[in-house]
């Protein structure tokens, strides 16, 4: 069984920091009285010096880990989030629009095929296509348009939070 690589370098860390602890401890106890205290300085700052490392283990970890909660995006993602973010926006434009005869039926299935393949390709971010669908979901019951607004507006954020930070 092998260990992560950061926990690798903490142990090791850790062995060097416990190691030059017990020699500036005897080297101290040395100087001071004799042998019976450098073997007492010694023990006590290695002690310490182990104590210290354990008590910091998690964050000393915690600074190896990647971020789980930033998403390493790419442009190229970045843009199927904002075209998935426009095909469904017209589409719903087509399920409400604002005059009573503005859409024809196949102008409407037309852009409701478009915003259902460009919301299930695989290079969408997890969090806009789980977004996405609930949106999709919301303008094909077509009977609230405040529903499809509310999930428009969730998507309009996921889509904003998927991007970089510039």
């Amino acid at each position: 069984m092998t260990s992560p690589p950061a926990a690798r370098l903490d142990l090791m860390i850790s062995f060097v920091l416990v190691t030059c602890g017990a020699v500036a401890g005897a080297c101290l106890g040395l100087l001071l009285s004799g042998r019976l205290m450098a073997v007492v300085l010694a023990g006590a700052a290695a002690l310490g010096a182990g104590l210290g490392s354990f008590l910091s283990r998690r964050q000393v970890l915690a600074l190896f880990e990647p971020d789980r909660e930033v998403v390493p995006a790419d442009g190229y993602a970045e843009g199927l989030a904002d075209a998935a973010l426009v095909c469904i926006a017209t589409y719903q434009a087509a399920v409400f629009p604002l005059t009573p005869d503005g859409v024809s039926e196949t102008e409407r299935e037309a852009r409701r095929k478009m915003a259902y393949r460009i919301s299930a390709y695989e290079g969408l971010p997890y969090p806009v296509r789980t977004s996405a669908a609930a949106a999709l979901e919301a303008i094909d019951h077509g009977a609230d348009p405040e529903r499809a607004e509310t999930a428009m507006r969730a998507l309009c954020l996921t889509v904003y939070d998927n991007r970089r930070v510039r």
